[in-house]
C-alpha cells in the first residue's frame, strides 16, 4: 500500500518510493537522509497539520506537514 509520511500511523515503517517535489525540495529532504530507497519510521505527529517526527535510520528528523505529505512511502498490508 503506498501512502504518504502524513497518512502514516505513528510507529508504522515503510519505504520511500517517490518525492513529488522539485530539486530543491529533493536536496532538502537528501541531506536529511529521506531519499527512494530509505526506511523510515514515523515516530510521532500533531494534530491539526503539525510537525512530523520520523525516524531514518538512527537519525530522527521533523518534518512540516506540506513536507510530508509529499513524501509517498510504501508500507506492508
Amino acid at each position: 500500500m503506498i501512502v504518504s509520511l502524513a497518512e502514516m500511523a505513528p510507529g508504522q515503517t515503510g519505504i520511500v518510493i517517490s518525492l513529488e517535489g522539485g530539486h530543491g525540495m529533493m536536496r532538502r529532504l537528501a541531506a536529511m537522509g529521506i531519499r527512494r530507497g530509505a526506511a523510515v519510521t514515523k515516530t510521532s505527529s500533531q494534530p491539526f497539520r503539525g510537525p512530523i517526527s520520523v525516524q531514518v535510520g538512527n537519525t530522527e528528523v521533523a518534518l512540516g506537514f506540506g513536507l510530508a505529505r509529499r513524501v509517498m512511502v510504501e508500507v506492508p498490508g
